[in-house]
């Protein structure tokens, strides 16, 4: 019996063998060598996974640096895409454009515990805080991870929180892990996704080549986390292949009829950089990440939180008065849109990459999530 030749495969057939085999790589950009946020030289990402039976969720920590970011801010801008959160330090975050303590991602219900967590953290560090210092803003994301994890438990605490703070490392975890324990997207299990692009551009600094009018070349780098909690199943678009209403076939009667029904998820996406850039241009930055939503399939529904936060690692900003605020040549403006492509395909490539890493769960109620490799494995 003669064996089959590329000429007897579909279409289709090949499409389902290449969907299979790895996930899509998006765009034309460069990865860092880890393809993740933790490609910016400094940050680091930690998780503190809570897996007990209904109780299906966790914390994600985001460090910008190795310091302490009460006393050394970094620059940052925020991107409210649709509103629909429970988030706490915005308002701060989106006044004064710096960070002063790790970013904390978790469940919509456990952001107080974590946001007290970092209150006591900072405190610890610098015992004046709130007395002779002023006050510490904590910054906390969340997403409802209710569908799996029994949320009315607040089950997360503050030891959990220190808990990822102390595992913080360059190579993250994606997937069903940290505060994407319990996320769904796309009627799938969703979770933690993580990527980077790198962006060559001739960029004129120091001053006295611009002076001499000699671009200096630089590569800046891009990375982007998210935790992915959004989307209905028949907008699902995969690398630009839409396969939302192929997946669908393959669920069950309920989960067809969630499909249909008006989309209620979220998703936090951060992105950092070493590019120097200034509160305003890290707000445009992450306005980009919706972008690389939307690309997935998104229209940022009525009950999602669509909310992009930036920041940059290329300097600090001192908690004092008595201390120098830095001199800083920030990129050009007609230079960055290298760094907006970047953050759209960063982004999009952290929503593949969680959603390719993530491993079934079941939760509360018996109620579980699919993972998409293993519908992709049986798509004809």
């Amino acid at each position: 019996m003669m064996s089959a030749t590329m000429h007897d495969v579909s279409p289709a057939q090949a499409l389902a063998a290449r969907l299979r085999s790895q996930p899509p790589r998006i765009g034309l950009l460069a990865s860092g060598p880890l393809d993740a946020i933790t490609d910016v030289a400094g940050v680091r990402v930690g998780h503190a996974t809570l897996d007990r039976d209904d109780v299906q969720t966790g914390v994600t920590v985001i460090d910008p640096h190795a310091g302490d970011p009460y006393r050394d801010k970094v620059p940052a801008g925020l991107a409210v895409i649709n509103g629909f959160g429970k988030s706490v330090g915005l308002v701060q975050l989106q006044e004064l454009g710096q960070l002063e303590t790790p970013i904390a991602l978790t469940n919509t219900y456990s952001v107080s515990a974590v946001a007290e967590a970092q209150i006591r953290q900072c405190g610890q560090a610098n015992p004046e805080t709130g007395r002779s210092l002023p006050t510490v803003n904590p910054l906390v994301l969340e997403c409802n991870d209710g569908f799996l994890n029994d949320i009315q438990r607040m089950a997360v605490t503050g030891d959990d929180y220190l808990a990822a703070c102390t595992q913080a490392g360059l190579q993250p975890a994606q997937g069903s892990v940290g505060a994407g324990r319990g996320m769904s997207s796309f009627q799938l299990k969703g979770g933690i996704g993580s990527a980077s692009r790198r962006v060559p551009m001739s960029h004129a600094q120091p001053h006295e080549a611009i002076q001499q009018g000699r671009p200096v070349p630089r590569t800046f780098t891009v990375g982007a986390l998210v935790l992915s909690n959004y989307g209905v199943l028949p907008n699902f678009c995969w690398g630009g292949e839409r396969l939302g209403p192929q997946l669908a076939t393959l669920l069950d009667d309920e989960a067809r009829a969630q499909a249909q029904a008006p989309e209620k998820g979220s998703i936090i996406m951060v992105l950092a950089t070493d590019a120097p850039l200034d509160a305003r241009q890290l707000s445009r930055l992450a306005a980009r990440a919706g972008a690389g939503l939307a690309r997935t399939g998104s229209v940022y529904g009525h009950g999602s939180g669509d909310i992009a936060l930036a920041f940059s690692t290329a300097y600090t900003l001192p908690h004092q008065a008595d201390r120098p605020m830095p001199a800083v040549s920030t990129v050009h403006e007609t230079l960055l849109d290298g760094l907006f492509q970047a953050a759209a395909d960063s982004v999009e490539q952290a929503i593949v990459h969680a959603l390719w890493w993530a491993s079934p769960v079941t939760g509360r109620n018996g109620h579980h999530r699919r993972a998409l490799r293993d519908l992709l494995a049986r798509l004809d």
